[in-house]
């Protein structure tokens, strides 16, 4: 029973839902319970490091329960997605509605999309493959499946990785570095693997190609369902989820840096180079995403058994809240500083 823990990420479009039903400042009510509620909770409730035995790990990965409570979110994304374009289309809303609508839905495909296609796309099944990039491409972050996996995981934690934060590095200039970077490294990545079979760059052969096909057929698609007016709102849902993304990548690597060795090689990826995060609502919301030093460690381990490492760092609080510190660069440098010195003097 306790496993049931997990639906509760699904209070995140649930109140998405609502937020189309019943407008007003409702719209903001994932928002709300994202950035407000979550953190009250992880505040409330202590953390736990407490690890799964060899035998319950054993148990939990046999149990298709938890790879079910995955195959439905892309579902529900579009879901929404498509309720929200009939709203928009539908009715009229005020300025505050729109806004709150559009960060709702947003905050639910970063969320529910990217976070769940970032799991499924470690996976070696195919058609757990095929639900990662389909959670992706509200978001226009299909890249993301070549990056993360053969750049990020390579690179992470060096100054070859966009998306690992420097010290002092504010979040608003990392978007722009990490949002560029990886895009450019996905295409830089996918001419290297065809080349190495001998296969044409530009062809569909190449996934690049084929997702940016992808991208602009599901445009088209709301366009003409929807109407051409629609398209702004495809756009800003899109750069809310991907941007969800990339303040999460922000702290998860925030300052840690892999040492060098003297054959110019970095040292293999330890858990000292992720922050790690065991506060409870942050774990079931995101599905232990915030156990993140271990999934470094080992990216094949899936989410319900990721254990609490004990010489990883650790955020001063669960995600959510350190997603809303990071976006006041002065705060965020001044608590997490000293934490990132101690750790590595």
């Amino acid at each position: 029973m306790k496993d049931l823990k997990y639906l509760f990420a699904y209070s995140i479009p649930l109140s998405a839902y609502l937020a189309l039903q019943w407008l007003g400042w409702w719209s903001w009510a994932t928002v709300i319970l994202a950035f407000v509620i979550f953190p009250v909770f992880d505040a409330v409730y202590p953390a736990s490091s407490k690890n799964h035995s060899e035998s319950e790990e054993k148990k939990r990965l046999s149990n298709r329960f938890f790879d079910l409570l995955l195959y439905i979110c892309a579902p529900i994304c579009f879901l929404l997605v498509f309720l929200y374009f009939q709203t928009i289309n539908n009715t009229i809303l005020s300025l505050n509605e729109t806004i709150g609508l559009t960060f709702s839905i947003g905050v639910v495909l970063g969320s529910l999309g990217i976070n769940v296609a970032h799991e499924l796309g470690h996976r070696n099944n195919k058609w757990e493959q095929f639900l990662a990039k389909v959670g992706l491409l509200p978001v226009f972050y299909q890249h993301f499946y070549i990056e993360h996996n053969r750049g990020h995981h390579k690179h992470v934690s060096t100054d070859s990785d966009p998306a690992t934060a420097k010290k002092n590095e504010p979040i608003y200039q990392f978007y722009l570095r990490s949002v560029i970077g990886q895009y450019l490294n996905a295409w830089k990545l996918e001419f290297e693997r065809l080349k190495k079979k001998e296969l044409k760059s530009i062809s569909w052969s190449n996934e690049m190609i084929r997702f940016s096909a992808y991208q602009i057929g599901y445009l088209i698609l709301i366009s003409l369902y929807y109407g051409i007016g629609v398209l702004p709102y495809a756009l800003a849902i899109g750069v809310v989820g991907f941007l969800l993304l990339e303040t999460i990548n922000y702290i998860e690597h925030y300052g840690l840096q892999r040492k060098k060795l003297e054959n110019g090689r970095y040292e293999r990826v330890m858990p000292k180079h992720s922050w790690n995060s065991d506060h409870e609502m942050g774990r079931i919301v995101l599905f232990e995403l915030t156990r993140h030093s271990d999934h470094h460690y080992l990216a094949s381990r899936k989410y319900q058994i990721l254990r609490h490492m004990d010489d990883s760092p650790q955020l001063p609080t669960g995600y959510p809240a350190s997603m809303l510190l990071a976006l006041f660069p002065p705060l965020w440098f001044r608590i997490m500083n000293p934490r990132l010195e101690k750790f590595n003097s």
